[in-house]
């Protein structure tokens, strides 16, 4: 494996774990007290947020140098 890829790989996962964090913070943010939480949909939304962020980080990274 390159080095550039094993860059953009460690760039593009740090990427997604930061938007499944992000989307179960705003997805758990919606109910109204702890107990109203779905936690399925808090797992599915996550889920299908860190998979389209690895999916728009084909398209390319500013973190990785491209030279």
């Amino acid at each position: 494996m390159s080095e550039h890829t094993k860059k953009w790989m460690k760039a593009a996962g740090i990427r997604a774990i930061k938007t499944v964090a992000q989307t179960a913070v705003a997805t758990i943010g919606t109910a109204v007290l702890l107990t109203d939480v779905s936690w399925v949909a808090v797992a599915s939304a996550s889920v299908l947020a860190g998979a389209l962020s690895l999916l728009t980080s084909v398209a390319g990274l500013p973190e990785v140098d491209y030279a």
